[in-house]
């Protein structure tokens, strides 16, 4: 059974001092580690330029080795040779997994490579990457199953979906991709994520009201889930502690 946190690394700004706010984001990771199973990195969430997660993904193992770490790669704006290095540092650094995305359209104005996530999992299965780090990819929270062809063929290690909205979306998820992993994402509902949930089309109260219910029927189907609270980290720090206790 597992319980991930989802990590954006801070991004990079010119008034601000990059050591001071990758130290901030560790310490962070250190008080939310002790109550959840493992974390998640994500890589320019947006297109905005932030952190390598790989270099705080170092910083990290460092401080906390036995936590599990998996990582986003965007292939968007990488070609083939810079994917390789990707991965090869994810595998040296000691991560346990890598999540292949197109990833958002970058704010820096970096041209598409035409990399295809399913292409790129694809090719590093060929290269026995996956006997070194598990590879996941991404997935709708309401696939078509009749039209994700590439993505099962790739045969990845699992999917990580997008935030779920309810419970049946988890089922049919599990029902239809039983060989793979299924890491539900949910968002923490918390004002401060209002944003977020109004970007997801999600109802906060609603949400909010069955979230507890929620998470754990989630956990009861997959064993695995992935919780995000970008504008919310003490939020849902109080809310893990709680549900530990």
């Amino acid at each position: 059974m597992t319980i991930r946190y989802e990590a954006n690394p801070p991004k990079i700004l010119p008034e601000i001092d990059p050591n001071e706010s990758i130290q901030k984001f560790v310490e962070k990771i250190k008080i939310i580690s002790k109550k959840c199973d493992a974390i998640h990195l994500t890589e320019n969430v947006l297109g905005f330029q932030r952190v390598s997660p790989i270099e705080a993904g170092k910083i990290i193992k460092k401080e906390i080795p036995n936590l599990p770490i998996t990582v986003s790669l965007r292939v968007r704006d990488k070609t083939e040779k810079e994917i390789s290095e990707f991965v090869d540092n994810c595998i040296s650094t000691g991560f346990s997994g890598i999540l292949i995305l197109m990833g958002d359209p970058s704010q820096t104005g970096k041209e598409d490579s035409g990399q295809i996530p399913s292409a790129v999992a694809k090719r590093l299965k060929k290269q026995g990457i996956d006997a070194k780090i598990d590879l996941y990819l991404s997935i709708s929270n309401k696939p078509n199953f009749s039209k994700i062809g590439k993505k099962v063929d790739a045969k990845p290690k699992g999917f990580m979906t997008q935030v779920i909205q309810n419970i049946s979306q988890v089922q049919d998820l599990y029902e239809n991709l039983k060989e793979f992993s299924i890491i539900p994402i949910l968002l923490y509902p918390s004002p401060k994520n209002e944003k977020s949930a109004k970007f997801l089309n999600l109802d906060l109260v609603t949400y909010s009201q069955g979230f507890e219910e929620l998470l754990k029927k989630t956990h009861e189907i997959t064993g695995d889930v992935l919780l995000t609270s970008p504008s919310d980290f003490n939020g849902l720090n109080e809310f893990l502690e709680k549900s530990n206790n």
